[in-house]
């Protein structure tokens, strides 16, 4: 499978020329340098995504995030995210980012989190159009060395400023447009619908990444196919299977897709306490950051969820690691599954539905945001 989008030729340069091309979706909490540098040892998108800068009138570069750009041993690109409204503020962080070895600068208008969208950022700019205009002009001008791009949803509670919406990518001349295929309402209960991003590959002049459900290499070729986007976006996927966009680039080729054995896995979980480890952390709180890890690797390991239901009570480092022998070493040779099993769920309190009006507010894993 290959893509011909023009525009490819503005980004930066793919593992597999000719091929859609892969990103790693930022996720807040997630995709730190420890994360891909993880997912970079067991086969790296074309792209990575940092997790959000946030810009206010008094901010500065989170230090930390910067390390995903400066520190990062992949030799894959980094986009650097902002997240914020204050024109000022997103001018003088873009600025200060291009000081150092981004790939491009990436806008957030897509975080479905609450207590994000509730400060009129992320997701939440989707209900105010003429900022959203202000705010990619701002960038646009301030961005003109490296490429400018924009992640979204495809509406706040609806879709009826959609077109608009990609009016205004084409008007700023925005050069990749990543499109979770959800609105921000409905957070990632829904299905993903693919049609408003074919609709957007369609109208808008710049490449489009799919985003929303990219659960497999398998998955990932259907999306490419039913609409025309140029690539693929994966974030929670990721977690799980941080050997996805290998996959994705072996299918794009028409090879073999390389199965995951669970002694691979039980690798990936040592690898993630290894590169996860930090001076003066408490146990606890070391093993609570990799039960985040866990609850997405568990959707495939078995389709009762025993794994899940074993490993979530954990306490310390030895519980944690006997859980993950017991259920991943009893049956090193055994495959894993290549997609999610149907009912296991990786965010059990916000991807079910709640009753009550803060019924967003109760997710844990709220900070995964792809």
């Amino acid at each position: 499978m290959s893509t011909t989008h023009p525009a490819l030729a503005r980004l930066p340069a793919l593992i597999a020329p000719g091929q859609p091309p892969t990103a790693l979706a930022p996720m807040q909490d997630v995709t730190d340098l420890p994360f891909m540098t993880a997912i970079g040892e067991c086969g790296a998108p074309d792209w990575f995504f940092t997790e959000y800068f946030r810009v206010t009138e008094t901010s500065r570069l989170e230090k930390h995030i910067l390390r995903s750009i400066t520190e990062n041993p992949t030799g894959r690109p980094v986009f650097a995210q902002l997240i914020g409204e204050n024109l000022p503020a997103l001018r003088r962080a873009a600025t200060e980012l291009l000081k150092h070895p981004v790939a491009a600068i990436d806008l957030n208008m897509g975080c479905p989190a609450p207590k994000v969208y509730k400060k009129n950022v992320g997701g939440g700019l989707l209900r105010d159009l003429p900022k959203v205009d202000a705010i990619l002009g701002t960038l646009r001008d301030a961005v003109t060395t490296r490429p400018f791009t924009v992640k979204t949803r495809i509406g706040f509670e609806d879709t009826r400023s959609f077109e608009s919406l990609l009016d205004l990518i084409n008007k700023h001349q925005v050069d990749l447009l990543s499109l979770h295929g959800r609105t921000v309402k409905e957070l990632y209960r829904s299905e993903v619908h693919y049609d408003y991003i074919a609709r957007a590959a369609e109208r808008v002049a710049c490449p489009v990444l799919a985003n929303g459900n990219i659960t497999s290499a398998e998955k990932a070729a259907a999306v490419v196919t039913e609409t025309r986007c140029a690539g693929v976006m994966i974030g929670r996927s990721a977690i799980r299977n941080p050997w996805i966009f290998r996959q994705v680039r072996e299918r794009f080729a028409g090879q073999p897709v390389t199965r995951v054995y669970l002694r691979e896995v039980r690798a990936y979980v040592d690898r993630l306490w290894t590169v996860t480890d930090t001076p003066g952390i408490p146990e606890r709180a070391r093993v609570g950051k990799m039960k985040k890890y866990l609850n997405f690797v568990g959707q495939a390991m078995d389709a009762g969820g025993a794994f899940l239901a074993a490993m979530r009570p954990t306490a310390t480092a030895a519980e944690l690691f006997a859980v993950c022998d017991q259920h991943m070493l009893a049956e090193p040779d055994a495959l894993f599954a290549d997609e999610p099993f149907a009912g296991v769920i990786a965010r059990p309190n916000c991807e079910t539905p709640h009753p009550g009006p803060d019924a967003d507010e109760a997710c844990s894993l709220d900070t995964i945001t792809a």
